[in-house]
């Protein structure tokens, strides 16, 4: 059997970096998503059920102030109908 060369081997273990360095950035983008998915879940669970103040009052005063400024695209704002209404205004849960 032949021995491969170095710059084969070279070539071999190269390749094999890659493909580990974009095994790694999959996960880390995985990860990431799941912790963006998780903080969101949180923050509507605080404003859907949430009977502290800071769930009533702050909570979503902070993200009448905020999410208008974050949310950029048209489309991603027609996800927050309920948050950021026509004039990024709109109230976020009924207080009654």
């Amino acid at each position: 059997m032949a021995r491969r060369s170095i710059a084969e081997r070279l070539a071999q273990l190269e390749a094999q970096r890659k493909s580990l360095q974009t095994k790694l950035g999959k996960q880390e983008r995985a990860r990431d998503t799941r912790r963006k998915i998780l903080l969101g879940a949180l923050v509507l669970h605080r404003l859907e059920k949430g009977q502290d103040a800071f769930s009533k009052d702050q909570l979503p005063d902070w993200l009448r102030r905020e999410l208008p400024g974050f949310i950029t695209r048209d489309d991603d704002a027609a996800l927050f109908p309920d948050l950021l209404g026509e004039s990024g205004t709109a109230p976020l849960l009924d207080k009654t």
